[in-house]
C-alpha cells in the first residue's frame, strides 16, 4: 500500500451564506491590530515574486516588522519576470459580457471542479481592484488609441479580459511591486535579504516561528524568528529538469515545511503549457515558453500527412491540419491549455512539433501591428531558434509550466501550522487541476495586496508570542540543517548532482508528465527510491559549504526526489481524468478526460510520515452551489 488514510479535513474560516459577500463578512469578522501595536508585530516572507514581493510591500505599509527573504541578487530578479502574456480582471472594458460571475464561473470550469468555489469567486473580486491598483504604480499596461486600457482574450474565455504590457507582463508587474517595497524598505519597515535560502520551518508549541537560512554568498547558516511567516516560493516543475522555470527555482521551501508539518494539497496537478520551444537536445537545462497570448493571432497546426517531412512553407493549406480549430470550434485555438497540450501531444511528437503560423495575421493585419503586439516574444524566439517567425512559422511543443498543487491552506491562507501562511503558486488553493492562462499573475497579487493583509490581523492580534530563542526546538532544527550539509558534503560519490537531476525528471515526465497510467506510476514509485538512494551515496558536491552552488543544487536535487514519490502517490490514488492530471485509462471514447466526482471531487492533502513511510491521506471534500460540474466541452 502506497499510502494510508486518514481523518477527513475542512476548511473552517469561509464564511457561509452567499457567496457574494463571504469575502466582506470575512474581512469584518477578521480581529484587526491596531496601528501602534502592528509595530510590535514581525512577519517573515520567503520569496519576493508578485505574491511575496506584494505582501511584503503591503504588510510594511500596513505598519508591521518586515523581514523578506530571496534567494536571487535582487527582489526584482524573482521568477514572476518571466511571466509574459498578461493578467486577467473582470473590469468588462470591452463591454463583452464580463463579468465577475463570469470569471469565476470561466476558473472553476478551467479548473476541472476540482477548486473550491469560495477562493475563486474571492479571486474574481478582488481581480478588479489589482488593475487599480498596478495602473496608479505605473505599471505600463498597453492602451488603445484613445488611451483606454488595452485587453486581449486568452484560454478557457470567449471574452476579454486580459491587460498586458506587451509580452512583458510579469516583468511590469513586478517592478511596481518591487518599487512599492523598496519604499518601506527606505522607511524601515521591510529589511530585505537577498542570495539567501530557505532551509528548514521552526516550529515551536505547534505555531511557525522563524525559518534556518543559508546565505548563498558566505554559507553561514542562520535563524530567524517573527511572530508568522509566509512562503510565496512560488512552484515545483523544475522536478521534472526540464520545465518553463527559471533554473533557480525549487521546492525546497514548501517541502521541508511539509516535513515540519503542513499538508502538501494536489501535488499531481501539473499544468503542461502547449505553446514552448521544443527541446533540442541533452545540453539543454531548461525551456522556454511562448506566451499564450500568441494563440490570439497564431494559427496552430501540423501536416495532415504525419511523414511530410517539407519545410512548413513549403506544405501548401490543403495539407495542413489546425486540429485545434476543427476540434473545438467555438474557442478554437483558444482552448485551455490542458486540452491544447493533450492535442498537440495525440497529432505530432517532440521531434516534428507543431507550428504555431502568423502568415494569416501578418496578411490580415500589416506586420506592423503583429509587431507591436509581439515584437519582443518574436525577437526572443529568432534569438534562440534562429528562425524568424515573420517569415516562418514557429515550431512548438507542450512542456511543464505551472503547478496548481502546494501547501495546504484554508480561506485565511493559513496551513494547517497556526502562524504559517502559503500564497501565490506554492499554494494549492484557486486553480483546480488546470489553471487558465493570465491567472497566475492575478492569484499572486490578489493574495498580497489584498487577501492576506485583510486577514492575517486576525491571527496576529493574539501576538506577540513567547520569545523562542535558545528553545530546544530551534536548536534542533538548526542542527539537522548542518547535518544535512555535512552529509551533502562527505559523500564524496560519482555523480553530480544534476545528473541525478536529469535521470529524475525524465522519469517524471514519461511516467507522471502529460499523461499517466497506473504501470507507469508503479514503475516510477518502484525505481524513484532506489534513485535516491543512489544520490545519498554516490553524489558528488565539490567544494565546501561557503560560496558553492552545486551544494544548494544538491539540496534541491533531494528535495525533488521525495515530493516526485508524492506526486506519483497522489496520481496513482486519483484514478480519474481532470485538468492537467490525464490518466489514460480514465478517458472518453474521444479522448477526452473522465472525471470522476463521485470518488474524487476532494482535495487530496498529504501527511508527511517520514521517508520510506506511506503518507497519510486527508481529503477535503468539495461542494459545488453555483457552478455545477459537467462535462468541460469548449467544442
Amino acid at each position: 500500500m502506497h499510502f494510508t488514510e486518514g481523518s477527513p479535513i475542512t476548511d473552517q474560516r469561509v464564511p457561509d451564506g452567499p457567496i457574494e459577500s463571504r469575502w466582506d463578512r470575512r474581512r469584518f469578522s477578521a480581529r484587526l491590530v491596531n496601528p501602534a501595536n502592528r509595530r510590535n508585530r514581525s512577519v517573515i516572507v520567503v520569496g519576493t515574486g508578485l505574491a511575496g514581493g506584494s505582501a511584503a510591500a503591503t504588510l510594511g505599509e500596513l505598519g508591521y516588522r518586515v523581514t523578506s527573504f530571496c534567494y536571487q541578487d535582487s527582489p526584482r530578479r524573482a521568477h514572476s519576470i518571466a511571466a509574459q502574456g498578461g493578467i486577467n480582471a473582470a473590469k468588462n472594458y470591452r463591454n463583452d459580457g464580463d463579468s465577475v460571475h463570469r470569471l469565476f464561473h470561466d476558473t472553476v470550469k478551467g479548473g476541472d471542479f476540482r477548486s473550491r468555489e469560495s477562493n475563486v469567486h474571492r479571486l474574481a473580486q478582488v481581480s478588479t481592484a489589482i488593475i487599480d491598483q498596478c495602473v496608479a504604480q505605473g505599471v505600463p499596461f498597453a492602451r488603445e488609441y484613445g488611451g483606454l486600457l488595452d485587453t486581449r482574450s486568452f484560454g478557457g474565455a470567449q471574452v476579454s479580459r486580459t491587460f498586458y504590457a506587451r509580452g512583458q507582463t510579469g516583468q511590469q508587474l513586478l517592478l511596481g511591486a518591487y518599487q512599492a517595497m523598496e519604499r518601506q524598505v527606505a522607511a524601515g519597515r521591510v529589511e530585505v535579504h537577498p542570495r539567501t535560502e530557505m532551509l528548514d520551518l521552526v516550529v515551536v508549541d505547534g505555531r511557525a516561528r522563524g525559518v534556518v537560512v543559508r546565505s548563498l554568498v558566505t554559507g553561514e547558516v542562520s535563524t530567524h524568528f517573527a511572530d508568522a511567516v509566509v512562503l510565496a516560493t512560488g512552484g515545483y516543475g523544475n522536478v521534472f529538469h526540464l520545465s518553463t522555470n527559471a533554473k533557480g527555482c525549487n521546492a525546497t521551501a514548501i517541502w521541508r515545511a511539509h516535513r515540519r508539518g503542513a499538508l502538501f494539497a494536489n501535488p499531481c496537478f501539473t499544468q503542461i503549457h502547449p505553446t514552448c520551444i521544443p527541446v533540442s537536445g541533452e545540453h539543454q537545462s531548461k525551456l522556454t515558453l511562448m506566451s499564450e497570448s500568441l494563440r490570439n493571432d497564431g494559427r496552430v497546426w501540423v501536416p495532415r500527412d504525419p511523414h511530410d517531412r517539407r519545410a512548413p512553407n513549403d506544405v501548401p493549406e490543403d495539407a495542413r491540419d489546425y486540429f485545434l480549430e476543427r476540434m473545438y470550434p467555438s474557442f478554437g485555438n483558444l482552448v485551455p491549455r490542458d486540452i491544447a497540450s493533450r492535442a498537440a501531444k495525440n497529432t505530432s511528437d517532440e521531434k516534428r512539433g507543431v507550428y504555431l503560423d502568423f502568415a494569416d495575421a501578418i496578411g490580415r493585419l500589416g506586420r506592423g501591428v503583429v509587431e507591436q503586439r509581439y515584437g519582443n516574444l518574436f525577437e526572443m524566439y529568432r534569438r534562440i531558434t534562429g528562425d524568424d517567425p515573420y517569415r516562418s512559422p514557429m515550431r512548438i511543443y507542450p512542456a511543464v509550466h505551472y503547478t496548481m498543487g502546494g501547501l495546504w491552506v484554508d480561506y485565511d491562507l493559513r496551513s494547517n501550522i497556526p502562524g504559517l501562511y502559503v500564497i501565490g503558486e506554492a499554494n494549492f488553493s484557486d486553480h483546480g487541476a488546470n489553471r487558465l492562462g493570465a491567472s497566475a499573475l492575478m492569484q499572486g497579487l490578489a493574495d498580497g495586496y489584498f487577501v492576506l493583509p485583510g486577514v492575517i490581523g486576525d491571527y496576529l492580534a493574539d501576538a506577540p508570542f513567547e520569545p523562542v530563542e535558545g528553545r530546544r526546538e530551534v536548536a534542533d532544527t538548526e542542527s539537522e540543517v548542518r547535518g544535512r550539509l555535512t552529509t551533502l558534503l562527505a559523500v564524496d560519490g560519482r555523480r553530480t548532482a544534476e545528473s541525478f537531476h536529469r535521470e529524475l525528471g525524465r522519469l517524471m515526465w514519461d511516467e507522471c508528465g502529460m499523461e499517466r497510467d497506473g504501470a507507469g506510476l508503479r514503475k516510477a514509485l518502484e525505481r524513484i527510491p532506489e534513485l535516491r538512494e543512489e544520490f545519498w551515496h554516490d553524489v558528488k558536491v565539490p567544494g565546501g559549504r561557503d560560496f558553492n552552488q552545486e551544494l544548494e543544487k544538491a539540496g534541491r536535487v533531494a528535495d525533488f526526489f521525495e515530493l516526485a514519490e508524492l506526486m506519483c502517490v497522489d496520481a496513482l490514488h486519483r484514478a480519474e481524468s481532470c485538468g492537467g492530471h490525464f490518466r489514460t485509462e480514465s478517458q472518453t471514447p474521444d479522448g477526452e478526460a473522465l472525471r470522476d466526482d463521485a470518488n474524487f471531487a476532494h482535495v487530496a492533502a498529504w501527511e508527511w510520515t517520514g521517508v520510506g513511510t506511506p503518507p497519510v491521506l486527508h481529503k477535503e471534500h468539495l461542494v459545488f452551489e453555483h457552478v455545477t460540474p459537467s462535462t468541460r466541452s469548449y467544442s
